[in-house]
Protein backbone atom coordinates (compact mmCIF):
# COMPACT_ATOMS: atom_id res chain seq x y z
CA UNK A 1 0.00 0.00 0.00
CA UNK A 2 1.68 3.77 -1.03
CA UNK A 3 2.26 5.98 1.26
CA UNK A 4 2.28 8.65 -1.16
CA UNK A 5 0.60 8.76 -4.19
CA UNK A 6 1.34 11.66 -7.04
CA UNK A 7 -1.94 11.52 -9.77
CA UNK A 8 -1.00 13.51 -13.12
CA UNK A 9 -3.67 14.88 -15.16
CA UNK A 10 -3.26 18.54 -16.42
CA UNK A 11 -5.77 19.28 -17.94
CA UNK A 12 -8.26 19.92 -19.75
CA UNK A 13 -11.53 20.54 -17.35
CA UNK A 14 -13.57 17.66 -18.55
CA UNK A 15 -10.55 14.93 -18.17
CA UNK A 16 -9.81 16.37 -14.81
CA UNK A 17 -13.64 16.02 -14.15
CA UNK A 18 -13.87 12.54 -15.64
CA UNK A 19 -10.45 11.42 -13.89
CA UNK A 20 -11.90 12.34 -10.18
CA UNK A 21 -13.06 9.02 -9.88
CA UNK A 22 -9.91 7.42 -9.95
CA UNK A 23 -8.98 9.78 -7.42
CA UNK A 24 -11.45 9.02 -4.96
CA UNK A 25 -11.06 4.93 -5.36
CA UNK A 26 -7.08 5.99 -4.40
CA UNK A 27 -8.65 7.47 -1.45
CA UNK A 28 -11.08 4.78 -0.37
CA UNK A 29 -8.43 2.03 -1.20
CA UNK A 30 -5.21 4.00 1.04
CA UNK A 31 -7.22 6.39 3.52
CA UNK A 32 -3.94 6.94 5.18
CA UNK A 33 -2.08 8.25 2.52
CA UNK A 34 -0.62 11.49 0.71
CA UNK A 35 -2.34 11.89 -2.89
CA UNK A 36 -1.53 14.98 -4.81
CA UNK A 37 -2.30 15.75 -7.99
CA UNK A 38 0.02 17.88 -10.55
CA UNK A 39 -2.31 19.83 -12.30
CA UNK A 40 -1.93 23.09 -15.36
CA UNK A 41 -2.27 26.39 -13.74
CA UNK A 42 -5.57 26.77 -15.77
CA UNK A 43 -7.69 24.32 -14.47
CA UNK A 44 -6.20 24.22 -10.58
CA UNK A 45 -9.11 26.07 -9.08
CA UNK A 46 -11.75 22.64 -9.82
CA UNK A 47 -9.29 20.46 -7.52
CA UNK A 48 -9.80 22.95 -4.58
CA UNK A 49 -12.59 21.87 -4.53
CA UNK A 50 -12.10 17.95 -4.28
CA UNK A 51 -11.94 16.91 -1.01
CA UNK A 52 -10.13 13.18 -2.14
CA UNK A 53 -6.46 14.70 -2.26
CA UNK A 54 -4.29 16.42 -0.33
CA UNK A 55 -2.06 19.12 -2.14
CA UNK A 56 -2.21 20.59 -5.81
CA UNK A 57 1.59 21.05 -7.09
CA UNK A 58 0.25 23.69 -10.07
CA UNK A 59 2.38 24.28 -13.04
CA UNK A 60 2.41 27.17 -15.69
CA UNK A 61 0.81 30.56 -15.42
CA UNK A 62 -0.70 32.03 -14.24
CA UNK A 63 0.01 31.63 -10.96
CA UNK A 64 1.82 28.18 -11.19
CA UNK A 65 5.80 26.93 -11.10
CA UNK A 66 7.82 26.97 -13.84
CA UNK A 67 8.36 23.36 -15.00
CA UNK A 68 11.99 23.78 -13.32
CA UNK A 69 10.20 24.57 -9.97
CA UNK A 70 7.47 21.95 -9.98
CA UNK A 71 9.85 19.03 -10.56
CA UNK A 72 11.74 20.51 -7.63
CA UNK A 73 8.37 20.44 -5.27
CA UNK A 74 7.87 16.36 -7.06
CA UNK A 75 10.96 15.35 -6.05
CA UNK A 76 11.14 17.10 -2.69
CA UNK A 77 7.55 14.65 -1.89
CA UNK A 78 9.38 11.65 -2.53
CA UNK A 79 5.80 9.75 -3.61
CA UNK A 80 6.00 6.19 -3.72
CA UNK A 81 3.51 6.15 -6.37
CA UNK A 82 3.25 7.97 -9.58
CA UNK A 83 0.45 7.53 -11.85
CA UNK A 84 -0.26 9.68 -15.35
CA UNK A 85 -3.78 9.49 -16.15
CA UNK A 86 -3.07 11.81 -19.40
CA UNK A 87 -0.93 9.37 -21.59
CA UNK A 88 1.03 12.03 -23.50
CA UNK A 89 4.98 12.19 -23.25
CA UNK A 90 4.76 15.75 -21.24
CA UNK A 91 2.51 14.32 -18.25
CA UNK A 92 4.69 10.82 -18.46
CA UNK A 93 7.93 12.84 -17.83
CA UNK A 94 6.44 14.68 -15.08
CA UNK A 95 5.50 11.21 -13.64
CA UNK A 96 9.24 10.06 -13.89
CA UNK A 97 10.95 13.13 -13.15
CA UNK A 98 9.14 13.32 -9.93
CA UNK A 99 11.60 10.62 -8.64
CA UNK A 100 8.78 8.36 -7.35
CA UNK A 101 9.56 5.17 -6.50
CA UNK A 102 7.10 3.85 -9.79
CA UNK A 103 5.58 4.72 -12.15
CA UNK A 104 2.25 3.88 -13.04
CA UNK A 105 0.25 4.53 -16.89
CA UNK A 106 -1.72 3.35 -19.74
CA UNK A 107 -0.25 0.43 -22.08
CA UNK A 108 0.67 1.54 -25.21
CA UNK A 109 -2.27 0.77 -27.33
CA UNK A 110 -4.26 3.71 -25.21
CA UNK A 111 -1.31 6.01 -25.11
CA UNK A 112 -1.82 9.35 -26.77
CA UNK A 113 1.58 9.29 -27.50
CA UNK A 114 3.32 6.10 -27.76
CA UNK A 115 6.78 7.45 -26.09
CA UNK A 116 4.95 7.99 -22.82
CA UNK A 117 5.06 4.61 -22.34
CA UNK A 118 9.41 4.47 -21.76
CA UNK A 119 8.95 5.94 -18.88
CA UNK A 120 6.74 3.98 -16.63
CA UNK A 121 7.71 1.38 -14.62
CA UNK A 122 4.33 -0.45 -14.90
CA UNK A 123 2.29 -0.35 -17.77
CA UNK A 124 -1.31 -1.31 -17.58
CA UNK A 125 -3.94 -2.42 -20.47
CA UNK A 126 -6.59 -0.31 -19.08
CA UNK A 127 -10.46 -0.53 -20.20
CA UNK A 128 -10.95 1.71 -22.76
CA UNK A 129 -14.00 -0.24 -24.09
CA UNK A 130 -16.50 2.38 -22.82
CA UNK A 131 -16.44 5.17 -20.67
CA UNK A 132 -13.37 7.02 -20.04
CA UNK A 133 -14.12 7.37 -16.41
CA UNK A 134 -13.82 3.50 -16.44
CA UNK A 135 -10.70 3.28 -18.07
CA UNK A 136 -8.86 5.61 -15.66
CA UNK A 137 -10.74 3.75 -12.75
CA UNK A 138 -9.39 0.48 -14.70
CA UNK A 139 -5.99 1.94 -13.82
CA UNK A 140 -6.46 2.81 -10.24
CA UNK A 141 -8.08 -0.81 -9.91
CA UNK A 142 -4.92 -2.64 -11.18
CA UNK A 143 -3.13 -0.73 -8.70
CA UNK A 144 -4.94 -2.00 -6.02
CA UNK A 145 -7.33 0.78 -5.52
CA UNK A 146 -10.94 -0.78 -7.17
CA UNK A 147 -13.87 0.86 -6.84
CA UNK A 148 -17.09 0.33 -5.21
CA UNK A 149 -18.96 2.74 -7.13
CA UNK A 150 -18.46 5.89 -9.56
CA UNK A 151 -17.81 8.60 -7.58
CA UNK A 152 -17.20 12.78 -8.19
CA UNK A 153 -15.73 13.84 -4.82
CA UNK A 154 -16.70 17.29 -5.24
CA UNK A 155 -17.56 19.66 -2.42
CA UNK A 156 -19.83 22.59 -4.01
CA UNK A 157 -19.40 25.61 -2.66
CA UNK A 158 -21.93 28.19 -1.35
CA UNK A 159 -22.40 30.84 -4.18
CA UNK A 160 -24.39 33.63 -4.74
CA UNK A 161 -24.53 32.73 -8.87
CA UNK A 162 -27.75 30.76 -8.23
CA UNK A 163 -29.26 33.93 -6.98
CA UNK A 164 -28.26 36.35 -9.18
CA UNK A 165 -28.90 34.88 -11.71
CA UNK A 166 -32.46 33.74 -10.80
CA UNK A 167 -32.36 38.05 -10.11
CA UNK A 168 -31.05 38.36 -14.00
CA UNK A 169 -34.13 36.44 -15.19
CA UNK A 170 -36.77 38.22 -13.30
CA UNK A 171 -37.04 34.85 -11.51
CA UNK A 172 -38.76 34.54 -7.85
CA UNK A 173 -36.36 32.72 -5.17
CA UNK A 174 -36.27 28.88 -6.11
CA UNK A 175 -37.67 29.23 -9.15
CA UNK A 176 -36.05 26.69 -12.06
CA UNK A 177 -34.42 27.62 -15.05
CA UNK A 178 -32.10 26.35 -17.98
CA UNK A 179 -28.45 26.44 -18.75
CA UNK A 180 -27.71 26.98 -22.26
CA UNK A 181 -23.58 26.60 -22.64
CA UNK A 182 -23.05 27.05 -26.35
CA UNK A 183 -18.92 27.43 -26.45
CA UNK A 184 -16.34 24.46 -27.03
CA UNK A 185 -12.95 24.04 -27.07
CA UNK A 186 -12.40 23.22 -30.65
CA UNK A 187 -14.53 24.82 -33.57
CA UNK A 188 -16.28 21.62 -34.55
CA UNK A 189 -17.88 20.68 -31.28
CA UNK A 190 -19.24 24.15 -31.28
CA UNK A 191 -23.41 23.55 -32.26
CA UNK A 192 -24.40 27.22 -34.15
CA UNK A 193 -25.46 30.12 -31.47
CA UNK A 194 -28.83 30.54 -33.53
CA UNK A 195 -29.63 26.86 -32.40
CA UNK A 196 -28.92 27.34 -29.11
CA UNK A 197 -31.02 30.74 -29.26
CA UNK A 198 -33.84 28.93 -31.06
CA UNK A 199 -33.67 26.46 -28.02
CA UNK A 200 -34.15 29.09 -25.13
CA UNK A 201 -37.32 29.93 -27.39
CA UNK A 202 -38.37 26.29 -27.24
CA UNK A 203 -37.98 26.39 -23.81
CA UNK A 204 -39.69 29.50 -22.58
CA UNK A 205 -42.80 28.34 -24.77
CA UNK A 206 -42.90 25.21 -24.06
CA UNK A 207 -41.90 24.67 -20.60
CA UNK A 208 -41.56 27.95 -19.12
CA UNK A 209 -38.16 28.15 -18.53
CA UNK A 210 -35.62 31.01 -19.17
CA UNK A 211 -32.64 30.27 -20.04
CA UNK A 212 -29.18 31.14 -18.85
CA UNK A 213 -25.91 31.38 -20.96
CA UNK A 214 -22.97 30.48 -19.73
CA UNK A 215 -19.67 31.81 -21.27
CA UNK A 216 -15.85 31.30 -20.36
CA UNK A 217 -12.69 33.17 -21.77
CA UNK A 218 -13.33 35.05 -25.05
CA UNK A 219 -16.37 33.60 -25.39
CA UNK A 220 -18.57 36.30 -24.53
CA UNK A 221 -19.81 37.02 -27.81
CA UNK A 222 -20.74 34.19 -28.42
CA UNK A 223 -22.88 34.01 -25.56
CA UNK A 224 -24.42 36.93 -26.62
CA UNK A 225 -25.03 36.12 -30.20
CA UNK A 226 -26.89 33.27 -28.82
CA UNK A 227 -29.52 35.74 -26.53
CA UNK A 228 -30.06 37.90 -29.44
CA UNK A 229 -31.00 34.75 -31.06
CA UNK A 230 -33.78 33.68 -28.65
CA UNK A 231 -36.33 36.55 -28.72
CA UNK A 232 -35.87 37.48 -25.21
CA UNK A 233 -35.76 34.21 -23.69
CA UNK A 234 -32.43 33.70 -22.85
CA UNK A 235 -29.90 36.02 -21.00
CA UNK A 236 -26.16 36.26 -21.02
CA UNK A 237 -24.58 34.82 -17.51
CA UNK A 238 -22.04 37.08 -15.32
CA UNK A 239 -18.56 36.36 -15.02
CA UNK A 240 -18.83 32.86 -13.26
CA UNK A 241 -15.69 30.59 -11.78
CA UNK A 242 -15.52 27.21 -11.01
CA UNK A 243 -17.58 27.27 -7.96
CA UNK A 244 -20.24 29.29 -9.59
CA UNK A 245 -20.97 26.79 -12.34
CA UNK A 246 -20.97 23.90 -10.03
CA UNK A 247 -23.52 26.16 -8.02
CA UNK A 248 -25.52 26.84 -11.16
CA UNK A 249 -25.73 23.41 -12.33
CA UNK A 250 -27.11 22.29 -9.35
CA UNK A 251 -29.90 24.70 -9.69
CA UNK A 252 -30.33 23.97 -13.03
CA UNK A 253 -33.88 21.98 -14.29
CA UNK A 254 -31.74 21.20 -17.89
CA UNK A 255 -28.15 21.75 -18.84
CA UNK A 256 -27.69 21.82 -22.73
CA UNK A 257 -24.13 21.84 -23.82
CA UNK A 258 -21.75 20.62 -26.02
CA UNK A 259 -18.98 17.88 -25.08
CA UNK A 260 -17.06 20.75 -22.77
CA UNK A 261 -16.17 21.08 -19.46
CA UNK A 262 -18.63 23.05 -17.91
CA UNK A 263 -20.95 20.26 -19.00
CA UNK A 264 -18.72 17.55 -17.50
CA UNK A 265 -18.92 19.61 -14.21
CA UNK A 266 -23.10 19.80 -14.47
CA UNK A 267 -22.78 16.21 -14.69
CA UNK A 268 -20.84 15.20 -12.05
CA UNK A 269 -22.88 17.04 -10.20
CA UNK A 270 -26.18 15.39 -11.19
CA UNK A 271 -27.73 18.58 -13.64
CA UNK A 272 -30.44 16.85 -15.97
CA UNK A 273 -28.11 17.49 -19.36
CA UNK A 274 -29.01 17.25 -22.86
CA UNK A 275 -25.76 16.86 -25.18
CA UNK A 276 -25.05 17.88 -28.77
CA UNK A 277 -22.23 15.96 -29.97
CA UNK A 278 -19.82 15.95 -33.13
CA UNK A 279 -16.47 14.59 -33.68
CA UNK A 280 -16.32 12.71 -30.10
CA UNK A 281 -18.46 10.14 -28.33
CA UNK A 282 -20.88 10.81 -26.09
CA UNK A 283 -20.34 6.71 -25.02
CA UNK A 284 -16.74 7.76 -24.06
CA UNK A 285 -16.75 11.29 -23.58
CA UNK A 286 -20.56 12.35 -22.48
CA UNK A 287 -23.05 13.14 -19.10
CA UNK A 288 -22.56 9.97 -16.79
CA UNK A 289 -25.95 9.42 -16.11
CA UNK A 290 -28.04 6.97 -17.65
CA UNK A 291 -31.09 9.33 -17.53
CA UNK A 292 -29.24 11.81 -19.81
CA UNK A 293 -29.48 12.48 -23.61
CA UNK A 294 -27.07 13.38 -26.21
CA UNK A 295 -27.55 13.77 -29.96
CA UNK A 296 -24.64 12.65 -32.01
CA UNK A 297 -22.78 12.39 -35.37
CA UNK A 298 -19.88 10.85 -34.25
CA UNK A 299 -20.92 7.23 -36.61
CA UNK A 300 -20.81 9.74 -39.58
CA UNK A 301 -18.00 11.98 -38.80
CA UNK A 302 -14.99 11.63 -40.59
CA UNK A 303 -12.36 13.66 -38.03
CA UNK A 304 -12.83 11.89 -35.16
CA UNK A 305 -11.03 13.44 -32.23
CA UNK A 306 -9.70 16.50 -34.53
CA UNK A 307 -10.12 19.95 -33.57
CA UNK A 308 -11.18 21.14 -37.29
CA UNK A 309 -13.44 19.43 -39.68
CA UNK A 310 -12.74 17.67 -43.03
CA UNK A 311 -16.11 18.68 -44.20
CA UNK A 312 -17.10 22.35 -45.56
CA UNK A 313 -19.77 22.00 -42.96
CA UNK A 314 -19.22 20.63 -39.69
CA UNK A 315 -21.07 17.19 -39.12
CA UNK A 316 -22.71 18.60 -35.55
CA UNK A 317 -24.40 21.05 -37.76
CA UNK A 318 -26.17 18.21 -38.71
CA UNK A 319 -28.02 18.04 -35.46
CA UNK A 320 -31.25 19.97 -36.30
CA UNK A 321 -32.96 21.81 -33.22
CA UNK A 322 -36.03 19.95 -33.48
CA UNK A 323 -33.83 17.43 -32.62
CA UNK A 324 -32.28 18.57 -29.24
CA UNK A 325 -36.16 20.21 -28.65
CA UNK A 326 -37.13 16.95 -28.30
CA UNK A 327 -34.65 15.64 -26.04
CA UNK A 328 -35.10 18.64 -23.95
CA UNK A 329 -38.62 17.30 -23.71
CA UNK A 330 -37.74 14.10 -22.95
CA UNK A 331 -35.22 14.56 -20.18
CA UNK A 332 -37.15 17.53 -18.73
CA UNK A 333 -39.82 14.65 -17.46
CA UNK A 334 -37.04 12.37 -16.21
CA UNK A 335 -34.86 15.02 -14.22
CA UNK A 336 -35.33 17.78 -11.72
CA UNK A 337 -32.61 20.29 -10.53
CA UNK A 338 -31.05 19.00 -7.11
CA UNK A 339 -31.36 22.18 -5.63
Amino acid sequence: MPQSVLIVRLGALGDLVHALPAAAAMRAAWPEATIDWLVDARYAALLALVPAIDGRIVVGRPGGATVTGAIRALRRAKYDLAVDLQGLLKSALFARLSGARRTAGFAAPHLRERAAGLFYTTRVGADDSGHVVWKNLSVAAALGARAERVEFPIDVPASPAPDAARRLLGLAEGQPFAILNPAAGWPNKQWPAERYGAIAVHLARRHGLASLVLWGPRERALAEAVAAASSGAARVAPATDIGGVLALARNAAIFVAGDTGPMQLAAAVGAPIVGVFGPTSPVRNGPWSPADLCLSRFDECECHHKRSCRRATPCIEAISVEEVAGAVDRRLEGGRPRG
